[in-house]
């Protein structure tokens, strides 16, 4: 029974750190690039997309779990479509009732989530073949590796355009923005030089 559970912890924590570093959406699997440069200009709608993306990460695997045992090879597709669709229209309406300004300024990314590639992925090679709790806990790991790579993007640049986050200054007086951080330049900019590093530390630690 003993080994029975140390089998399972380790199986959950290797993929909760797939999702968070070794397979990360952003890093690694180069998936859902459309979100990560349009949101990342601050780090509030940058953090509130990526909780969303982690509501309907979750709730979507949950749901594919449940019924990968009834899933049919030619509707396995447009069954994943619906169910992520419905988690995405209650983030989206949550988002409209009580973060009016942040739905905003989201504008259609969040609706986009349908489409975006890190949540089919996941049901089509994750849930649709396990537990309800490694399907979870693949939910976490992505949704988390997701939210942390945008949030680290997001306060480089509005680090380096503002020279504040969340509406703290942090750059002395002197400090002259740079406007075209806040730029779609600068998000490709600044996500190139991460990918850059990250592929550096992974030759090095080989």
């Amino acid at each position: 029974m003993t080994n029975q559970s140390n089998t399972k912890a380790g199986l959950y924590k290797d993929t909760l750190i797939a999702g968070l570093w070794r397979e990360n959406p952003t890093f690694r699997l180069v998936l859902g690039m459309c979100p990560t440069l349009a949101v990342t200009a601050a780090v509030k709608p940058a953090l509130t997309m990526g909780l969303s993306v982690i509501f309907v990460l979750v709730c979507s695997n949950i749901v594919v779990s449940l019924m990968r045992n009834l899933l049919k090879p030619h509707l396995r597709i447009l069954m994943f479509t619906l169910t992520i669709a419905a988690f995405v229209t209650i983030a989206d309406l949550f988002l409209k009732a009580f973060l009016p300004r942040m739905s905003e300024m989201l504008g259609p990314y969040v609706p986009l989530i349908i489409v975006n590639c890190i949540i089919i992925c996941r049901a089509e090679a994750c849930a649709s073949k396990n537990t309800v709790g490694i399907s979870i806990i693949d939910a976490i790991g992505m949704g988390a590796g997701f939210t942390i790579v945008l949030c680290v993007l997001a306060s480089v640049r509005e680090l380096l355009s503002t020279g504040k986050i969340f509406e703290v200054q942090l750059m002395p007086n002197a400090f002259v923005p740079w406007a075209a951080m806040s730029m779609p330049v600068g998000a490709f900019l600044t996500l190139g030089l991460m990918l850059g590093l990250v592929n550096l530390i992974t030759k090095r630690a080989r």
